[in-house]
């Protein structure tokens, strides 16, 4: 018996990894994003605003600071700031939209502000979109994450 565990675990060891090329036809495999949980790692520290608000200002961790103005990818929900079936500035959560940021569950840490360089077409399926992250810890009236230049990459399967 222990001679069939030590081959069927060298077997294993001896498997080519298989990846996943992303492009603008590919399909997002379902592999879990490793930014998200880059972009939950935030603190936030009480501060006030230049006319005296106070409001959260967010304090980013290092491993968050090291992806600022990096190319990243990230799947996620559209969530559209207005009724348009098509644009090219909408939010991207990490969560469902009925368990998103704004309908009070997720925080300010689960969504994304997208500027994408076409428009898309919203749908209600998983996505994937790739883009320059710029960390927002100066405009309280912007998000904290915002994501520039993006492009769409296609329907997500998880």
């Amino acid at each position: 018996m222990k001679s069939f565990l030590f081959a069927a675990a060298f077997a294993l060891l001896l498997t080519p990894a298989v990846t996943v090329a992303q492009t603008k036809t590919s399909t997002y495999k379902g592999i879990p994003s490793m930014v998200w949980p880059k972009l939950y790692d935030i603190k936030f520290l009480k501060t006030k605003d230049a006319a005296g608000e106070e409001y959260d200002k967010p304090v980013f961790s290092a491993a968050t600071k090291a992806i600022d103005k990096k190319n990243i990818s990230l799947p996620g929900y559209i969530i559209p700031f207005e009724n348009g079936m098509k644009s090219s500035h909408f939010m991207l959560s990490s969560l469902p939209v009925n368990a998103c940021f704004f309908c009070g569950v997720g925080g300010p840490e689960t969504v994304i502000e997208v500027f994408t360089k076409t428009p898309v077409t919203y749908t209600e399926k998983p996505v994937e979109f790739r883009g320059i992250l710029t960390l927002n810890d100066k405009d309280p009236d912007k998000m904290i994450y915002i994501l520039e230049g993006a492009e769409f990459l296609g329907e997500a399967e998880f």
